[in-house]
């Protein structure tokens, strides 16, 4: 049984029709240690993602992605000329985990904010939650569908 996740990129730095030209693409530069957990010990291969698009306008959710394999070394934390470089991670025991997202739909149209907050079958999802920040973060299948259904 696939788990669900929701995904936050700004759509300036990579967004929902970037996912689409790539195919896939390594879901790197999370730097929040509850977030790696996430991606690391629970996403899989087959998992849904809602990618929303944040600090955008209008901001929301734009489209769904697929857990594409197994989770794996951020390459950015190793790159000193990367803003994600952690000096303190070794390739031995590195400190941040990525995934990579495959491509499945782009919404016709952004399922903005404030529509996620006036639907009160999304009145637990974690990342509508106040002070919630997590780049990444899971949502139940009837969450999912409840966002999907109004992208429709």
């Amino acid at each position: 049984m696939p788990g669900y996740w929701l995904c936050k990129s700004e759509p300036d730095v990579y967004s929902i029709d970037d996912l689409r030209r790539d195919k896939v693409t390594g879901w790197e530069g999370v730097r929040n240690y509850q977030a790696r957990n996430f991606m690391r010990d629970g996403m899989q291969p087959g998992d849904r993602v809602l990618v929303y698009h944040s600090n955008a306008e209008p901001t929301g959710v734009a489209g769904i992605a697929e857990v594409a394999g197994a989770a794996k070394a951020d390459p950015t934390q190793f790159d000193p000329k990367s803003e994600y470089h952690d000096p303190k991670s070794t390739r031995e025991a590195p400190r941040w985990m990525m995934r990579e997202l495959r491509f499945v739909e782009r919404f016709a149209r952004v399922v903005t904010l404030e529509e996620l907050k006036a639907c009160k079958a999304l009145g637990a999802m974690a990342a509508l939650q106040k002070g919630n920040r997590l780049s990444v973060t899971p949502v139940t299948k009837a969450e999912f569908d409840a966002v999907v259904r109004m992208a429709k």
